[in-house]
């Protein structure tokens, strides 16, 4: 009989009471009293080899999540619990000298493939980086891992994109070339900002599936952002949606399309464009525009713009996540009621 490796219970990423607040300077000798809550105590995990999507509107949080799990920024407060296998590490608390193992486990796709990649340097400069930074190979290993890659990637011959500079590619096949780095360590974890967003929609498709597929093939966990959630359907496994610094619904894809329970997530999914010219969905009517992050109030953050507020809501701080059906949880005291 063959052994098989014991299956991670713990999960990949645990995220407990993360805050990101960016303080507003009053003065040169004052100490700043205003702050910018751009992430607000959210918690989520993250299992072996599934796919997250972090869905909301543009200023809710989303990319100073994402860059905080990947250590580009330094959370104000809160845990970042990263599990893989024997490597376990608060990465709030990861030391300068563990940085390059952390880095070799943990890689982000950034949403620009134009700006996200140097005019300077050639695609083998570019995706063989890592392995330099980490002095792994030789360079004719690295030259062979990268034509590897950029093999996996759809992009052939490869040897024909090896020595190309930015300029000589498409936006399609920059983004390719940014996957292609972001895997070039073989990570385990891998933070997607919007990675189609630049890109025409016929290109979308193709680099949607060269995730998925990457993702079943190399065993890599994601947090796919975006606002797009059509995207995250096709994507992920499951959905957290973010507004204003606060999660304030998460369950599984399908469950939160076809049941949404808060009605942020209900307004969300009304502006969704269907296909169809005979069908009418009823909107969502939600009251002014997206409020300030600056020093909010401690009631719910949607408060001001949901249809269904009450007295309950006015009285008591943001609500926390309950359990609403199997695995799906919402942020709201009157979820029972609308």
């Amino acid at each position: 009989m063959t052994a098989t490796a014991p299956t991670q219970t713990k999960p990949l990423i645990d995220v407990i009471d993360l805050k990101k607040l960016f303080p507003i300077s009053r003065g040169l000798f004052r100490a700043p009293t205003d702050f910018v809550h751009a992430v607000d105590g959210i918690d989520f995990k993250i299992a072996p080899g599934e796919s997250l999507g972090l869905v909301g509107e543009s200023g809710c949080g989303k990319s100073t999540t994402g860059r905080m799990l990947v250590k580009l920024i330094e959370p104000t407060s809160g845990h970042i619990q990263f599990n893989d296998g024997d490597y376990e590490r608060d990465v709030a608390n990861v030391s300068r000298g563990e940085i390059s193992e952390f880095r070799s486990r943990v890689q982000m796709i950034f949403q620009d493939p134009y700006e996200s990649m140097n005019p300077r340097r050639t695609v083998f400069d570019t995706v063989s980086e890592p392995l330099a930074v980490q002095k792994i190979g030789t360079i004719p290993e690295r030259e062979e891992r990268v034509l590897d890659l950029l093999q996996l990637v759809g992009l052939t011959p490869p040897e024909n994109f090896l020595f190309r500079f930015p300029h000589e590619l498409s936006g399609g096949q920059r983004q390719r070339i940014a996957v292609a780095r972001a895997l070039v360590m073989n990570p385990r974890f891998v933070v997607a900002d919007e990675p189609t967003s630049m890109l025409d929609v016929s290109i979308r498709i193709s680099i949607m599936e060269l995730m998925t597929e990457l993702a079943d093939e190399l065993g890599v966990s994601y947090l796919y952002i975006t606002h797009d959630l059509a995207v995250a359907r096709y994507m992920c496994d499951r959905i957290a949606v973010m507004y204003l610094g606060k999660i304030v619904e998460v369950g599984p894809t399908e469950e939160i399309l076809a049941h949404p329970r808060h009605p942020y997530t209900r307004a969300l999914l009304s502006a969704v464009p269907v296909p169809d010219p005979s069908f009418h969905r009823t909107p969502v009517e939600i009251k002014g525009g997206i409020s300030k992050a600056i020093n909010p109030a401690p009631e719910c953050r949607f408060i001001e713009r949901c249809p269904f507020a009450a007295q309950v809501c006015e009285e008591n701080p943001h609500p926390p996540l309950i359990e609403v059906g199997e695995s799906h949880f919402a942020a709201c005291y009157r979820v029972d009621e609308i």
